[in-house]
């Protein structure tokens, strides 16, 4: 799996964390879940302990910053344009709520819908595509299916090409 789908999962658990309990100091919260999302810590955490014992965490790897530099803006983004997302999710998603829909669901559409609005550098089928395989990994067997109709509605709107990427500056 590439480091730019991991980036997006990790996108998905944060917002979808954020999105059932907000924190007051995001930036604190950001930093403590990159830390423990790492799996070389999450091996060291899950491994044998001793009560009270500080374990010594190993330092991020390549793979790991590389997903922490894509994900977090992706984050910081959907969170920012939060409420212009969720109003054009309530326009395309008819006869559905946005607090109805399943909780993943929702942010794994947060995020591709920020990315097909916000980030040019990112072709619209890539979004979507994307935000499909998470649904079928991360929720229910129908969610794929859901994303997708939501997301191509919203493809269909958008005054650029689904396929291409253009520069962003």
């Amino acid at each position: 799996m590439g480091t730019r789908r991991q980036a997006r999962e990790r996108a998905v658990q944060f917002l979808f964390q954020h999105d059932h309990n907000p924190p007051e100091d995001l930036a604190g919260t950001l930093e403590h879940f990159w830390v423990h999302q790492r799996p070389a810590v999450i091996e060291v955490i899950e491994g044998k302990s001793t009560w009270g014992e500080e374990k010594e965490l190993p330092p991020p790897t390549v793979d790991d910053v590389a997903i922490r530099e894509f994900a977090e803006p992706l984050v910081r983004g959907v969170l920012e344009h939060r409420e212009e997302i969720d109003a054009r999710l309530q326009q395309l998603a008819a006869n559905w709520d946005l607090h109805r829909m399943a909780g993943v669901d929702r942010n794994i559409l947060r995020l591709a819908t920020f990315e097909m609005m916000h980030r040019e550098d990112i072709p619209p089928v890539v979004a979507i595509n994307e935000a499909v395989d998470i649904a079928k990994r991360f929720s229910t067997d129908d969610s794929g299916k859901f994303v997708n109709g939501i997301l191509d509605k919203l493809a269909a709107q958008l005054d650029r090409p689904a396929r291409t990427a253009t520069e962003a500056g």
